[in-house]
């Protein structure tokens, strides 16, 4: 078994990964996760997931704002003198000079069938085309992102119901089995790693909060692949009477009408094809709520149009 593994990651994508690996004996010598932030209100700390497991099996934790430019960090890095690396979800692009530090390079999970959907937002771009397969890439990283060759994959089916937690959940939980035996066939040198095919690559960018705006004049199937793809976070929402609602668990129906109007009692909302019945939503600055609770005090009425 490897002596000195270093772990990289940081959201709770990473956590089954790393609890994983400390439970199967691997020897983390050190965890690096991204440093802890300010809430938006107050003055509240809030540690990463990585860290909170990290402090809790007493691992020896690192949180540099960058590794860019960073001579101490570089230093210690070196001084680790590493077996292998793991990184999940870190959030940082590794500089190329730490790559030839570990003995058997910077191994990747990343949450696509590479060469599709390089890139920073994986699951959320899957969901958001209504791709019928993803799954995880086990890879070396590489100076270019996301482009190393791959040693390992592992795919499952989506359907128009699973939304980006549950996919990441249901791929964190595959990628906690899978690393295990990928870092077993690199020990004992059978892994075998293929480039990727450069010309099939898509790109996953960064979700940007201006896309989460509903329209209503798309069709009830996109829109529910845009209220997935952007569930828990940021949701997808929609503008009535100057306030924001989140809408974060819908399904389809078969209702037409026009597209933006309420066609029922029960919050089902026109599209340009079919329509979506809402059935879990949040006002700006509410709690979440269930549409039957919601309708009680709600000036939202069959025939209200929403724009």
């Amino acid at each position: 078994m490897f002596k000195k593994i270093v772990f990289m990651g940081t959201p709770n994508f990473s956590v089954p990964i790393l609890k994983s690996l400390h439970q199967n004996g691997y020897p983390i010598i050190t965890v690096y996760t991204q440093p802890p932030k300010k809430s938006m209100r107050g003055q509240k700390i809030n540690k990463s997931p990585i860290q909170k497991l990290s402090e809790n099996l007493q691992l020896n934790i690192r949180t540099p704002k960058s590794l860019y430019k960073n001579k101490e960090e570089l230093k210690y890095f070196k001084f680790l003198n590493a077996d292998i690396v793991i990184v999940v979800a870190y959030g940082q692009i590794i500089p190329n000079e730490y790559l030839s530090l570990s003995k058997n390079g910077f191994i990747n999970i990343h949450a696509s069938l590479l060469p599709k959907w390089r890139g920073a937002a994986p699951i959320q771009r899957a969901i958001m085309n209504s791709d019928k397969l993803t799954g995880i890439s086990i890879m070396k990283i590489v100076e270019k992102l996301d482009a190393g060759p791959v040693m390992k994959t592992e795919q499952i089916h989506l359907n128009q119901d699973m939304n980006t937690e549950q996919v990441s959940n249901i791929l964190s939980d595959l990628s906690s089995k899978t690393i295990i035996k990928c870092i077993d066939q690199i020990e004992n040198g059978k892994s075998k790693f293929i480039e990727q095919d450069d010309t099939q690559a898509t790109y996953a960018k960064k979700i940007d909060k201006k896309e989460s705006k509903i329209f209503w004049d798309l069709d009830a199937f996109k829109i529910i692949a845009k209220i997935n793809s952007l569930y828990p976070n940021p949701c997808a929402w929609f503008n009535f009477e100057g306030e924001r609602y989140k809408i974060l668990k819908a399904t389809i129906s078969e209702l037409e009408g026009k597209p933006g109007t309420i066609l029922d009692d029960n919050l089902t909302v026109g599209c340009k094809f079919k329509s979506i019945k809402i059935n879990e939503i949040q006002r700006q600055g509410k709690n979440k709520q269930k549409v039957s609770e919601f309708l009680k005090g709600s000036k939202i009425k069959k025939g209200t149009i929403f724009t």
